[in-house]
């Protein structure tokens, strides 16, 4: 049975406080790989990350964006994919040039570590947590994250053939297990983790949870379809010159003549003129015209 695309699957284990989501990601991982060439090692890791912050967003609670980073010193330098409270995601990698050899994950971003946001959209208020990458595996490092960070006991498995992408995770929720089985929590982490890379890609959702969890009572939530979406914005690059201030602006633009942000997550251009920048900070950060973006 073919895996259902772009979408992700919400389930609760009835008589037990564990819950559980999959993802898996087709068209929103191509439009990924569309915007620039990357190494097949390269590009299997970015579909991983992908499913990683979809799962992971699933838990916001408030308008805003969960960001996965990987920072190293290996073969790939630096790795972002982010997942809005919207199910709308996006990835950008940066590696060594030429084809590379594939590995663990502590070899591909070697003395890294992976960095996990919370970014509201309404406030300031961000919350990020910090461990190492000392895993041969995304998932292990995620792990390793809900362990160090004292979160809610959190599984992850991910795979990624280069064409598509999937995940599952599984979560413990907090409180005293009201139906009695104190086993629910060890046993459904066991049977997940039977599940194998080509199952996870291949299978239905609905397939995979009955696969695992045929003995267990499962509440299926509707399906919520995800998706590739960019949030730059012209206002978005504007606020950013404003930050850096007038007296810089005015540099680059004696220097360059103008003003030309490119966003790596989706390859689009925003060109500001002296125009252009004399009119944002006159205004006081009114969003400039749009005849210059590309």
């Amino acid at each position: 049975m073919q895996a259902n695309p772009d979408q992700q699957q919400r389930f609760l284990f009835e008589h037990a406080n564990v819950r559980g989501e999959l993802i898996h990601l087709d068209n929103s991982y191509q439009e990924v790989l569309s915007r620039r060439e990357y190494p097949d090692t390269v590009a299997r890791l970015l579909g991983e990350a992908m499913a990683a912050a979809g799962l992971l967003s699933s838990t916001l609670k408030f308008k805003g964006s969960l960001i996965l980073q990987m920072q190293g010193k290996g073969p790939i330098t630096m790795l972002v994919a982010s997942a809005s409270d919207r199910q709308e995601l996006r990835a950008v990698a940066r590696h060594e040039e030429g084809e590379l050899e594939d590995g663990e994950l502590q070899a591909l971003c070697r003395d890294g570590y992976l960095a996990i946001t919370i970014d509201p959209e309404d406030t300031d208020d961000r919350y990020q947590g910090i461990v190492s990458m000392n895993h041969a595996s995304l998932a292990g490092a995620v792990d390793n994250y809900f362990s160090q960070s004292e979160q809610l006991p959190t599984r992850v498995w991910l795979a990624c053939d280069g064409k598509r992408a999937a995940g599952l995770l599984l979560q413990r929720l907090p409180g005293e297990d009201e139906h009695g089985d104190p086993d629910a929590w060890g046993r459904a982490e066991h049977l997940a983790s039977t599940i194998k890379p080509e199952e996870l890609l291949d299978l239905d959702s609905r397939e995979i949870i009955r696969r695992l969890f045929h003995e267990e009572t499962i509440r299926l939530f509707d399906p919520v379809p995800v998706r590739f979406h960019c949030q730059c914005s012209r206002q978005r690059i504007a606020s950013v010159l404003l930050a850096m201030g007038r007296e810089e602006a005015d540099s680059i633009l004696e220097d360059e003549g103008r003003i030309q942000a490119n966003c790596d997550f989706c390859g689009r251009s925003y060109t500001f003129d002296p125009v252009d920048v004399g009119q944002l900070f006159s205004e006081g950060g009114i969003e400039p015209p749009g005849r210059t973006q590309h």
